[in-house]
């Protein structure tokens, strides 16, 4: 019997992997994420930026909050969300670089 590959994470690393590719795979959080590349932003920004009502960004706010994907700060009554791993950035250059390459190669 051959052994085991050794390029295959552990079986709890993958199911991590997994929360988290199921909590980006939505568009809006794809959204959320590109937006928050540029600097942190509050749950009213990001809807003005992104279209979005109060209630859905709220919503999938959480979730990505709840998979460790942002993390929030407090500033009066306002919670700012950013991306916890700067590394989510290079995630979506590889996405740009699949699906958008046109605008990969200008940098955008």
């Amino acid at each position: 019997m051959a052994p085991p590959p050794t390029h295959v994470l552990p079986l709890d690393k993958i199911e991590q992997a997994a929360r988290c590719l199921k909590a980006l795979a939505h568009p809006l959080r794809l959204a959320i994420l590109c937006a928050l590349r540029e600097q942190e932003y509050c749950v009213q920004e990001l809807e003005a930026l992104t279209g979005s009502s109060q209630s859905n960004m709220s919503s999938h706010l959480a979730t990505m909050r709840d998979r460790g994907i942002l993390t929030t700060r407090k500033e009066g009554s306002s919670g700012y969300y950013q991306v916890r791993d700067p590394k989510m950035f290079e995630f979506l250059d590889i996405l740009q670089a699949l699906y958008c390459p046109d605008e990969a190669k200008q940098g955008v």
